[in-house]
């Protein structure tokens, strides 16, 4: 397994601004370590502990103390399949579903509300736009009961076409 398969150049984005959405979860000082292709985010915190945002899930996990034991972690039990989505990124790659330059994997419900890991419940989205909605749904359902049924409103700009809407949701 080549570990660059699971993720996306992180290069020369504006890592402060892709996350601001993400404030209530992230600390103000942090450094993006990886990012796997569904656009969960790798961070250094400042005590050197490695902690991975799960965009889909709108939470944050500790996975390893540091580098080196994150490093010993991903090797072991499942860790590199949950943590990488390797599985899920081989069945979208056989799927025929490719990821462009500034895109990641989206899903199209996402975890959050009840969607699955499936390749049909994924699309190749702009991960700037992503970020921003799923902050967005985050934080309009970060303090409702687990199963609330929530009805999902899009105010999207209006020079996008009808027919393009699909991929922000």
């Amino acid at each position: 397994m080549n570990i660059s398969d699971y993720l996306i150049n992180h290069d020369g984005k504006n890592w402060p601004e892709l996350l601001s959405g993400w404030s209530d979860l992230l600390p103000e000082s942090l450094t993006v370590w990886m990012v796997n292709r569904f656009g969960d985010v790798f961070v250094i915190f400042e005590d050197g502990s490695i902690h991975m945002l799960d965009v889909g899930a709108g939470e944050v996990r500790r996975l390893a103390v540091e580098r080196e034991k994150f490093c010993a972690r991903i090797d072991t039990a499942d860790n590199a399949n949950d943590w990488l989505m390797i599985p899920l990124v081989d069945r979208c790659v056989n799927a025929g579903i490719t990821l462009a330059e500034g895109q990641c994997y989206g899903y199209r419900i996402p975890p959050l509300l009840g969607g699955e890991y499936t390749p049909e419940n994924v699309y190749p989205t702009d991960i700037a736009q992503y970020y921003s909605l799923l902050a967005d749904m985050y934080r309009q359902t970060k303090d409702l009961p687990d199963g609330t049924k929530v009805r999902i409103v899009v105010d999207r700009d209006p020079t996008l076409p009808v027919d393009k809407l699909h991929h922000l949701l």
